[in-house]
């Protein structure tokens, strides 16, 4: 990324639950820990993809293992988001082909609650933090009222 700005505001970065939740996701996928020297804020950065920074990513590619760990970073970040609201345990199970196609599910026990294509995962990213956090939240609200609908299903 070319650019020196960061795009998600500090304060932001520590406070918001989901932020906070998704930069701990982060933090545990960095085995080497090449973060622990990064505030909250620079490890959320590269999940925003403006217009400008969407340019430099080529139409066709491979996603790295940077990318890929922070899809399942994402994953695993509202995975925890819909555990701490229901107080079941939520698994978040990532398929993906080398070339960045596949689907994302996270299950409360038996009940699928979240379930996303995944395509041209070298581009995953959100338009501003605020799609981000919003993206986030229905994902996190529909899956909980799909547990709240069928707890039947999700206690299995």
């Amino acid at each position: 990324m070319s650019e020196a700005v960061l795009l998600i505001d500090p304060a932001a970065a520590t406070s918001d639950p989901f932020f906070g939740e998704l930069a701990r996701q982060m933090r545990a996928v960095d085995t080497y820990g090449v973060l622990d020297t990064l505030d909250n804020a620079e490890i959320l950065d590269p999940f925003i993809l403006t217009k400008e920074r969407r340019r430099e990513i080529p139409v066709i590619g491979d996603p790295d293992d940077i990318t890929l760990a922070r899809v399942k970073s994402y994953y695993n970040a509202l995975a925890v988001m819909i555990e701490q609201r229901v107080g079941l345990m939520a698994t978040p199970i990532i398929n993906l082909t080398h070339e960045g196609f596949g689907r994302a599910l996270i299950a409360v026990g038996k009940l699928i609650v979240v379930d996303r294509s995944l395509r041209d995962v070298h581009r995953f990213g959100f338009a501003t933090p605020a799609k981000m956090q919003e993206e986030a939240g229905k994902l996190v609200d529909r899956a909980v009222a799909l547990v709240e609908a069928h707890r039947d299903v999700a206690t299995l």
